[in-house]
């Protein structure tokens, strides 16, 4: 638990296209390769299937609607569920108000979350976890 942590290394040169600050957009939207939004999108955010995409909000932009890729790297603000198949960095400025999918989390100081963090299995399917009913919780029995 409290081993050497190994470096994962995300491969910047992905970013193909960028939403820059003054932009705002309203719709869905499906990238594949690398996506910088630097501005505000209003609607889903969707890499490709199966294609190492990589996804970048900085501390300037904000996704109102769910977002589904492979890697992220999140400083701005999301307003919906967010599902990162591989890699998740959640940055200081990250604020993401929904719940999380991933399987591999890095949350620095600051960093904040309102939902439910679920990590995703090595094969994709989530991980096992188990809620007591609220009875057996309070009495600490199982």
């Amino acid at each position: 638990m409290f081993g050497k942590s190994k470096e994962v290394n995300i491969d910047l040169t992905k970013l193909t296209s960028m939403i820059a600050s003054n932009m705002d957009i309203s719709g869905d939207m499906h990238f594949q390769e690398g996506l910088r939004v630097d501005g505000h999108i209003h609607g889903n955010v969707v890499a490709k299937p199966d294609a190492q995409s990589l996804l970048v909000l900085s501390d300037k932009g904000s996704i109102s609607g769910n977002v589904t890729t492979y890697d992220a790297v999140i400083n701005g603000t999301i307003v919906g569920d967010l599902e990162v198949t591989h890699y998740l960095e959640l940055q200081a400025s990250a604020c993401v108000t929904g719940n999380i999918s991933y399987r591999q989390l890095r949350m620095d100081c600051g960093a904040t979350v309102e939902g439910k963090l679920n990590r995703i299995g090595e094969a994709g399917v989530q991980s096992n976890v188990v809620e007591l009913p609220a009875s057996a919780a309070a009495s600490g029995t199982k």
